[in-house]
């Protein structure tokens, strides 16, 4: 089923006819962290402002990067590439759109107070050519560049100089977090983070709009019960994600639909490889375990996969061995063979590297992120039981992990990526280059993994023209990355969305719910 995504199919259209105008609401576990959308580089923040800010480029519904406030673009030889924009294109409060705007959000977006600087790592300058034009000159040649900026958003220049909101504030906040100014499809109307928050079309979006909602409303939902219940009573119109126990009965109501794919999210566990000490439970300052390669060897044997997809993601999910998933560009199927379940060789391993007894760690997991994932922490809890390892767990809401997680609050973690590209280069840069806030690399690689190889590889990847020597090098990446156990990769998470039988919209698999899409009949 994931090659099948290599084959084009990678969106899912229900067709429906649209009909009156109508109000459309939603519901997911995880509440936009915020409205800015340069102060948080994670999905449920980039998915929602997609439909409220614009950037340059953006996926269609088969994942294809297609125009947006540029019309078109071409490479400036190998010094970078130039954007021509789209003319009589405004905000939402009125204000003209121009490459004045295009600037100041380069500027922004790849500051440091930015949590997405690394975007623009390959960039050297970013040049206004006239009002309409702009170029991104960059370090190399990169031929994946428009690629990796298709969630890049534009924001008011001059809206945000008169509202504080230079800057970006992921911890504090400021004018940016709660209220918005895009040139999107829809528009800000109400927010209250946690609670509800309210979209409405833009009147003058220069676009042709192909959904039929005069209002569309989102609640954030933790309870996935509850979810299911709001569905099947009508309260709201879809739900994601649909429980994975719950899909086959849904499946069989009538006024529901169920809608699965394959997301292109790795889910892994992350370790630290720089702390000294370990930092909980009654472990808690002494030397950390994990900086032997053997002890994270004897944790990629010890946890059973395929226990965790056939109980836990019921069959849903597929076995993953590297940071992407097969459909992603740059996969290496040389490489696709994940450590083996292996109980005796995970001792023999520990006892190697001087823990024969085993130790106490303490393990963060977000519980209202991923699917199933509090349920996936706890299978690896009593699994990695078995050889002596004693992992406390903490779960919690995504609005508090991302914190601990920066704060280095953790001895192992719970993780998952979906590369922004769809290449493999993505997560080389953002969790496996040694994290340097100049360079703009290694801004989600929380354990502080560190490989020299793997940074001398990036830039050559990043500017290899030749996708056969690209490739070769993307593959020695990958076995660097398996054989010092970077990550400990899991599986790649399936989407399961439920809607009313009368909505028809997109499954993109980024996860991603375009408004624009989606029709109420």
């Amino acid at each position: 089923m994931l090659k099948s995504l290599l084959n084009g199919a990678l969106a899912l259209t229900l067709l429906g006819t649209a009909a009156s105008a109508e109000t459309f609401r939603w519901a997911s576990k995880t509440d936009p962290q915020t409205m800015d959308p340069h102060a948080v580089n994670s999905a449920p923040v980039l998915g929602f402002l997609n439909n409220v800010y614009e950037g340059l480029v953006r996926r269609g519904k088969t994942m294809a990067i297609e125009g947006a406030l540029a019309e078109r673009w071409e490479a400036i030889g190998g010094d970078g590439w130039r954007f021509f924009l789209r003319k009589g294109v405004t905000f939402q409060d009125g204000a003209a759109f121009t490459a004045e705007d295009v600037l100041f959000s380069y500027q922004r977006a790849s500051s440091e107070a930015a949590d997405t600087a690394s975007w623009f790592a390959p960039v050297s300058e970013v040049k206004i050519v006239d009002e309409f034009t702009i170029d991104f000159l960059t370090k190399a040649p990169n031929p994946i560049f428009p690629d990796s900026i298709a969630n890049f958003m534009i924001m008011d220049k001059g809206w945000a100089e008169a509202n504080s909101a230079v800057l970006p504030s992921k911890d504090e906040g400021n004018y940016a977090t709660l209220n918005a100014n895009g040139t999107g499809a829809f528009k800000l109307v109400e927010r209250q983070p946690g609670l509800k928050t309210v979209l409405e079309p833009f009147e003058n979006w220069w676009g042709k709009p192909e959904h039929n909602i005069t209002r569309a409303e989102f609640t954030p939902i933790q309870n996935p019960a509850t979810a299911v219940a709001a569905l099947i009573s009508g309260d709201v119109d879809m739900i994601n994600p649909v429980p994975i126990q719950d899909a086959e009965r849904l499946q069989q109501r009538g006024g529901v639909t169920v809608i699965q794919g394959i997301e292109a999210r790795v889910i892994m566990l992350g370790m630290p490889h720089k702390a000294e000490m370990l930092k909980y439970t009654a472990d808690a300052g002494k030397p950390n375990p994990f900086l032997d390669v053997r002890v994270r060897q004897a944790v990629a044997h010890a946890v059973n996969v395929e226990a965790i997809l056939a109980k836990t993601m019921r069959g849903a999910a597929a076995p993953a061995s590297q940071l992407v998933s097969p459909a992603m560009r740059g996969y290496s199927p040389s490489l696709e063979a994940r450590p083996a379940y292996d109980l005796a060789k995970a001792k023999s391993l520990l006892a190697d590297a001087g823990y024969a007894d085993g130790f106490t760690f303490g393990l963060k997991c977000p519980n209202d992120r991923y699917l199933n994932d509090e349920a996936v922490c706890q299978a690896v809890v009593s699994m990695l039981a078995q050889i002596g390892l004693k992992a406390e767990l903490d779960a919690m809401p995504v609005r508090n992990y991302w914190t601990e997680l920066r704060a280095d609050n953790y001895d192992m973690y719970l993780l998952g990526w979906s590369p922004g590209t769809f290449d493999a280069e993505h997560p080389i840069r953002f969790l496996a280059a040694t994290p340097n806030k100049e360079k703009k690399l290694g801004s989600w690689n929380f354990g502080d993994f560190s490989n020299g190889r793997i940074d001398e590889l990036l830039p050559m990847i990043q500017s290899e023209i030749d996708d056969g020597k690209r490739q070769e090098m993307l593959n020695e990446s990958a076995k660097i990355l398996q054989d010092e156990v970077a990550y400990v990769p899991l599986y790649v998470q399936p989407l399961v969305w439920g809607t009313g039988k009368n909505i028809a919209l997109t499954q993109r698999p980024d996860n991603f719910l375009i408004l624009r899409w989606v029709t109420v009949n």
